[in-house]
Order: C-alpha cells, then structure tokens, then sequence
C-alpha cells in the first residue's frame, strides 16, 4: 500500500474510532517525523536567511532587490512558521547555534567571492534582529 492511501486509512479508522485497526507504531512514527520535518525547515529558512544577511553585510557594493527580497521572504516564512507552531519558539537559539548559521555561512561562501575566515565563525546577529523586519534597514 502507498503512503498516501495509508494515511487515509488511518484517517478514516481515527475518524470512526476504529482503534483496533490503527498502524499504531507507523502512526507514532509519522507524528514524530512531522515534528521533525517543522524543527527542518525552521532550519532551512533560518540557514537562507542568515546567508543573505551575511552577503548583504559583508558584500555593501552587490546588493540587490533581489537579496531583500530573499530576505523579506525567509523571515516571513520563519515568522509563519512561529506563528502556527509557537513551541518551537524556544528552538531558536539553538537551531540557529547549532545548524542554521553554518548552513548561511555556507551559503554566503558559495555565492559571493569571499572566504570562510572572512566572516564570524558565530552568528554576529541576535534573534531579535534576525526576525525584525525592519532589518537590514533599507538603503
């Protein structure tokens, strides 16, 4: 059977209480996988986000719309993403800490000229202006 058709089943056993029909070890699998998958792109957007800040910080003579826009649209997608699910609030610091900032520096490295050692080896931006989008001010 596909995912998709399982899911439905499962679905429609949960909706009718069918409990003796529940994958219940697949199910509780599932459910920690999409925990997962929210805790992931928080990261990735984070990791997008902070690269962009950093070309746009260390590179002033490239910037363009096109890097606001980038911008503009990872912290609102980080943002809606808070918004939908606030516990992930406190995984902040350490998503950023821990995976999104090497992920950014990555991506700066690749899509500028410059170096890993011409950047932070740590997240120069606190979260709150990471998520302010006031920031960076517009030229």
């Amino acid at each position: 059977m596909d995912f998709y058709q399982w899911t439905i089943e499962q679905a429609k056993f949960l909706r009718e209480e069918k409990w003796s029909c529940l994958d219940v070890p697949n199910l509780l699998e599932e459910i920690e996988s999409l925990g997962k998958q929210q805790r992931q792109e928080l990261r990735n957007r984070l990791g997008i986000l902070l690269g962009h800040l950093l070309k746009w910080d260390f590179q002033p003579d490239h910037r363009s719309k096109s890097w606001l826009a980038t911008i503009r649209e990872q912290r609102r997608q980080v943002l809606r993403l808070l918004k939908e699910s606030p516990s992930l609030q406190p995984y902040l610091p350490e998503a950023i800490e821990e995976d999104a900032y090497e992920s950014g520096l990555n991506l700066a490295v690749s899509e500028t000229s410059l170096d890993y050692e011409d950047f932070p080896q740590q997240c120069p931006y606190p979260l709150e202006q990471i998520l302010n989008p006031e920031f960076p001010p517009k030229p």
